[in-house]
């Protein structure tokens, strides 16, 4: 990989890693305003909307441009959002202000790297995106924690009283000013993304004819026999996911006795166990076996139920390790497969667009689903409990629809699932690579990758004037 690309990276990475943080960061300014707690799910909801609303423009406004236009113009408006959030604006109008810039980043940061690299790279450089997104998730989530913990918060206020002589206003400003840095950071980055050398499509004036687009689309995926059954369940995992997000700082309060600024750790814990599990999937599941996976996606939500009798720290770490890597393993085998039928069906860009619309828009559903919960003040060991019901019946629906497609559509699966073993197989191999073993064999040596970012820290020319 050469400068370019580690340019690229570092530019995602401070972005994702500044989402992260703020989320926390804005859920503690609402409880500093007193704000209803279902205003909470809704910060994310009104963030998610604009995936949803915008889902068939963004793929067309990133193909546009030169993606790392794209990226410093989405990076502005992430700024924008947080500073409307310091000057005292609703924190749900502010926080959807920061969902519209990231909407219009995704296509762009996943499409530069099909513009930028070989495809013979591609496996290699999307295991970097995902290793850095998980890395952020962790990371940008505990930051978020620490920078609304009592001890900052004092530093804080040791540096407003040298400033202003006094208290002025709300010190989680301060927190929201240190995010706002991040995204400066990345869209520093993204100012030395370099430019790819592809032809731009000017946006079409037509607004109709890409709504009809996308909904054709929409339609070819869900109707593809096995395009729809890893449709389904990636778009059911992402609301879940959201919403145990919500539900592990509520029960991590009620049930562990544990500050907000604390309980962000356990959401860095169930992180970390997606990782866990996504590398194993990665080394133990073949493309064309995706499917058996699902019934993982079962157990997962049954290991969800045991959050209820779990009052004490350590085994709900371990719980959410557990949980986690149930997560990533099921969820990675299908993502890819899924990936898979809609690069051949549609292309790369206009899958990832049809998929972050229906996976955002699961998002959108089980996060009012769980508002209403909130609303209605249901306490958490009830909302654990419909909680992993959801998962378990609408996860073994799935799975029985895809038994259906194999008893009737047999031959055509078969056929989509050696289509999709064929692709994934290297030349001069008897047999069908799994996902690690193909990183191992593509992925530079750990010594090569330290040099590169050395070498990239220093920047040209600071060899020579060593010397």
């Amino acid at each position: 990989m050469d400068r370019g690309f580690y340019i690229i990276m570092a530019a995602q990475f401070f972005s994702a890693l500044a989402d992260n943080a703020l989320l926390i960061t804005a859920i503690a300014l609402l409880r500093e305003i007193q704000a209803p707690a279902e205003y909470e799910p809704l910060l994310k909801l009104f963030f998610t909307f604009s995936y949803v609303a915008l889902a068939a423009f963004v793929g067309a406004f990133a193909d546009s441009m030169p993606k790392g236009r794209v990226m410093l113009i989405s990076n502005t408006v992430k700024v924008v959002g947080c500073l409307m959030m310091i000057a005292g604006a609703n924190p749900l109008y502010a926080y959807a202000v920061v969902g519209l810039g990231a909407a219009a980043y995704s296509p762009a940061k996943y499409g530069i790297l099909t513009e930028y690299l070989p495809h013979s790279k591609l496996v290699v450089a999307n295991s970097w995106i995902e290793g850095l997104t998980v890395a952020a998730i962790i990371i940008g989530t505990m930051a978020g924690g620490w920078l609304i913990s009592p001890y900052v918060q004092e530093a804080f206020h040791a540096v407003d009283a040298l400033l202003f002589g006094e208290v002025a206003g709300s010190l989680i400003d301060y927190s929201m000013g240190a995010i706002a840095g991040l995204y400066l950071v990345a869209a520093l980055f993204n100012l030395w993304v370099p430019d790819t050398g592809v032809d731009h499509r000017v946006l079409h004036r037509n607004p109709w004819y890409l709504v009809r687009d996308f909904a054709h689309c929409v339609k070819l995926l869900w109707t593809d026999k096995l395009g729809q059954i890893t449709l389904a369940v990636t778009t059911l995992f992402w609301g879940a996911g959201a919403t145990l997000q919500y539900i592990m700082l509520r029960w991590a309060e009620a049930a562990l006795n544990v500050p907000l600024h604390q309980a962000t750790y356990l959401q860095g814990i169930f992180a970390a166990g997606v990782a866990i599990g996504a590398v194993l999937a990665g080394k133990l599941v073949p493309i064309d076996k995706s499917v058996r996976v699902i019934p993982v996606g079962i157990a997962m939500g049954l290991a969800a139920l045991l959050m209820i009798p779990v009052h004490s720290l350590v085994p709900a770490a371990v719980l959410m390790v557990a949980v986690g890597a149930m997560a990533g393993f099921f969820v990675v085998p299908m993502n890819a497969l899924l990936q898979h039928r809609g690069h051949i069906l549609m292309g790369a860009g206009h899958s990832i667009a049809v998929q972050n619309f229906n996976e955002n828009l699961g998002i959108l559903v089980m996060l009012a689903l769980y508002t209403v919960m909130v609303s209605t003040d249901l306490p958490v060991w009830l909302v654990i409990v419909l909680f992993g019901g959801f998962i378990i019946v609408s996860m073994s629906l799935v799975r029985r629809w895809h038994l259906f497609n194999m008893r009737e559509h047999k031959d055509e699966l078969e056929r989509l699932l050696t289509i999709a073993a064929s692709a994934h197989q290297p030349q001069h191999a008897g047999h069908v690579q799994t996902t690690g073993q193909v990183l191992r064999e593509q992925l530079p040596a750990p010594r090569a990758v330290v040099h590169k970012t050395v070498s990239f820290i220093r920047g040209p020319g600071r060899r020579g004037k060593r010397r």
